[in-house]
């Protein structure tokens, strides 16, 4: 981080020890004292005394009595700021870009409500054949690959046994069946389905975190079952945009 505040205009020296020190924190496990930070930064320890006494009145340090020095509570405020602005379509648009010209399929950003997840973007294959998604269709959460990983990280219940309807003859009617698919879904971390909805129609999604782990959206590769026999083997594409993503969100993958 310090060395793009360098290699820019030119720098303000204390400005630029100060970003050294919380870089040097950041990368600690257990805090590090004064005499220690100031030999990282090379420079001598009154300075760094001085950088980190105005670094603690601003919250952006902390220690407990004269132990170690840790990164301050402020930093997450001012995270959680940040990250409160951004705009989710926004950041995921160059994702679903990118996975459509990998793969070649139809790409989906769906967002997760109270008991379906929405598409809210896509980015459609340049293929002949396309599978086409539809903005603002639930996702059906039992017939889908975006609708299970919504019943897998969503935190909601499973639908009743009433609202499983057979849309296709591959459709999960059976609640049973549907918890033992959910429960594979949460350990692999992705979901796919095979002519569940749509019988030409096969897909895969997976999911993305926010900074507090919360599911914030998911993201899909969907293309016709003649073409995308296997919707796994879009696996590897699909765990790196979705990574991307959450990364972007200040989440953990």
């Amino acid at each position: 981080m310090v060395q793009h505040v360098l290699s820019g205009p030119r720098p303000v020296a204390s400005v630029a020890r100060a970003l050294a020190l919380l870089d040097e924190l950041a990368a600690s496990e257990t805090g590090l004292g004064v005499n220690e930070l100031a030999r990282r930064i090379d420079v001598n320890p009154s300075t760094a005394s001085r950088l980190l006494a105005t670094l603690e009145s601003a919250g952006m340090v902390q220690r407990d009595g004269h132990g170690p020095y840790r990164l301050g509570l402020q930093l997450v405020t001012l995270a959680d700021r940040v990250l409160s602005r951004l705009d989710l379509q926004a950041l995921a648009r160059p994702v679903l870009v990118e996975l459509m010209q990998s793969t070649g399929e139809t790409a989906t950003l769906s967002i997760p409500g109270e008991r379906e997840a929405i598409t809210v973007d896509s980015v459609p294959s340049r293929s002949s054949v396309v599978s086409m998604a539809r903005l603002g269709r639930p996702s059906i959460a039992h017939a889908t690959a975006v609708g299970k990983v919504m019943l897998a990280f969503g935190g909601g219940g499973l639908p009743p046994e009433r609202d499983l309807l057979a849309l296709t003859d591959r459709t999960i009617t059976d609640r049973r069946a549907l918890a033992a698919e959910v429960a594979t879904v949460r350990e692999r971390g992705y979901g796919t389905v095979f002519g569940e909805r749509e019988q030409d129609v096969n897909a895969i999604a997976a999911p993305v975190f926010d900074n507090t782990g919360t599911l914030a959206a998911i993201l899909g590769l969907q293309g016709p079952a003649s073409r995308l026999e296997d919707p796994v083997r879009l696996l590897g594409t699909l765990r790196a945009g979705a990574a991307a993503l959450t990364g972007a969100l200040g989440g953990r993958a």
